[in-house]
């Protein structure tokens, strides 16, 4: 991997990790779900992209999360 997956505090993320959301976030395609700063994330993935990974939460299946607003729990 010539890039790391880093939080929005610098530190570096991988496969399976727990992260918690810095800002509250809308949903497009949700039907107006919005994550609530705070929010614990669980069990996340990487994505080919330096910049995003993938979760799962309670309202929404599949999500893509920027890194910039997520910081490891």
């Amino acid at each position: 991997m010539s890039e790391d997956t880093r939080d929005s505090n610098g530190a570096i993320l991988a496969d399976g990790d727990s992260v918690t959301l810095v800002k509250d976030l809308k949903v497009k395609g949700s039907g107006g779900v919005t994550l609530k700063r705070g929010t614990l994330v669980k069990k996340i993935r990487l994505t080919g992209d330096p910049d995003e990974i993938e979760a799962n939460v309670d309202k929404v299946r599949g999500l893509v999360l920027r890194t910039e607003f997520v910081k490891k729990a």
